[in-house]
């Protein structure tokens, strides 16, 4: 087998096939990913633990298991580190959390289950917010996860280590959770690809709960295909996580095709096109008029529950999370962070009437979603109205104003967890040297569709392969 360089730059798309004609030792492309990730270790805090000893063991096997023809797709041989709230049997699972800094669980998530069948090489758990209720990654146990394209801004949360790991190449692939954006809101940040499926494509169980109503698994990756690919591994039916849905799982890279002639655009002025940062709103429509040189055709939509939507999203999460957490709110509330531990407090506050209120408010908006979605295809909008802050800042930019950050950055990703709907974020430019995220909204269960109008925005190369800081003075 061939030793080639900066494996770490190289995306699964690139990898695959090289490792498939066994031009590619999995076993040298564990070792370089885990040597640049001990590397970079100090700068970003992507990882929380390392599975070195497991990662290499794997690696042998998936090269052997090649080796005598026994290729099993895309992602065979692959390293990947995941987020540190996806259990994995008898590994130490902390939710970046001192209350579970040792806990273990008895089985794998079914996430992981199906990636150990695809013969994925896993190289360890990866930081996130404390226990996934937040978006900077600012984690008062672990510390703070950076952003690769500049140290001094956050990565965005809560799968922060996910989208730092994978922008830097301290993993090839991994997957994150989204409860009000923690998916997107990273991949946006981080310059990368991230995919929130609809809600019940991608099995729960295994995966530590923040709303159940409104969490999601997806992936988190360096192209559109590597996402496509990874969808197809961890979606399906599973009768363990009672919010599954039983839908038959496609083949998405099949979907990937780029071609958007006579595809409907929808847009949201009134809310997606409201209070966001001049470059982003240059960026976003800069995407979409280029796909309309392509054949696209875009229609003004009108989505009046919107501006409902924001206050639907806190009520839901906060009773949510409270629910889940009661007890150790109630024992031992000092050894949560801060932060979240305002939120729980919080969530104790809103009545029986708040929350199915906020489910009305749900319901008409999966409603006028889904009469937009009859004529349109995909509904395109910033992934995120500013570009990421210091790490520390309460506050970020808007056009010259400083406004609260938790508050902006979660406006136009949390609609899609009321809505369970597809969204996928993909890179479309820079602000600086900070990347901007567009985010394509599907109906539902039609990843193919919004995965395959990703694929046509990162054929446009919008990024002019760009890569972070961080890699370019390590290589």
């Amino acid at each position: 087998m061939t030793i080639l360089s900066n494996l770490h730059l190289k995306s699964v798309e690139e990898l695959a096939p090289l490792i498939e004609s066994k031009q590619l030792s999995p076993v040298e492309l564990t070792k370089e990913i885990l040597e640049y990730a001990k590397k970079t270790q100090q700068t970003l805090n992507a990882y929380i633990d390392f599975y070195e000893e497991e990662a290499l063991k794997a690696a042998k096997k998936a090269e052997t298991e090649i080796l005598y023809g026994h290729y099993r797709g895309m992602y065979h041989g692959i390293p990947m580190a995941l987020k540190d709230n996806l259990y994995m049997k008898n590994k130490v699972t902390t939710m970046a959390s001192k209350i579970h800094k040792d806990f273990k669980p008895d089985a794998d998530a079914t996430v992981v289950e199906k990636l150990r069948e695809a013969g994925v090489v896993f190289t360890g758990k990866l930081s996130m917010h404390e226990y996934a209720w937040g978006i900077t990654n600012n984690n008062p146990h672990y510390g703070p996860v950076r952003n690769p394209w500049d140290i001094t801004k956050i990565p965005g949360g809560s799968s922060g280590g996910s989208g730092a790991a994978v922008a830097a190449g301290s993993s090839v692939a991994s997957l994150g959770t989204d409860t009000a954006g923690s998916i997107r809101i990273p991949s946006s940040a981080c310059g990368i690809v991230g995919l929130k499926p609809t809600h019940g494509r991608v099995s729960k169980f295994g995966c530590f709960p923040l709303a159940w109503s409104l969490d999601h698994i997806g992936p988190m990756t360096k192209t559109v295909k590597d996402a496509a690919g990874l969808l197809e591994i961890i979606a399906g039916f599973d009768h363990r996580d009672p919010t599954s849905a039983n839908v038959p799982v496609e083949d998405y890279l099949s979907y990937l095709n780029g071609d958007v002639r006579d595809l409907v655009i929808g847009i949201n002025e009134d809310y997606f096109f409201n209070q966001v940062d001049n470059d982003v709103e240059n960026a976003v429509r800069r995407a979409i008029d280029l796909l309309v040189s392509k054949g696209a055709k875009v229609e003004v939509v009108d989505i009046p529950s919107l501006q409902y939507a924001e206050w639907a999203e806190l009520i839901t999460s906060l009773s949510e999370a409270s629910t889940i957490h009661h007890s150790n709110l109630q024992t031992r509330p000092d050894d949560y962070g801060d932060d979240i531990r305002l939120l729980f407090e919080l969530g104790e506050l809103p009545s029986a009437v708040d929350y199915l209120q906020a489910q009305q408010v749900r319901r008409q908006l999966k409603t006028e979603f889904t009469n937009i979605f009859k004529t349109v295809d995909v509904l395109i909008a910033p992934t995120l109205p500013i570009v990421p802050n210091d790490i520390g800042d309460p506050y970020a930019d808007l056009n010259g104003e400083k406004v609260d950050l938790i508050n902006h950055i979660i406006r136009f990703t949390g609609p899609g967890n009321l809505t369970g709907l597809p969204a996928l974020s993909v890179p479309c430019g820079f602000k600086g040297n900070l990347p901007i995220g567009l985010q394509i909204i599907g109906p539902a269960f039609q990843e193919g569709k919004v995965l395959n109008v990703g694929y046509a925005v990162e054929q446009l190369n919008l990024m002019e392969n760009r890569k972070p800081n961080i890699l370019i003075a390590n290589q």
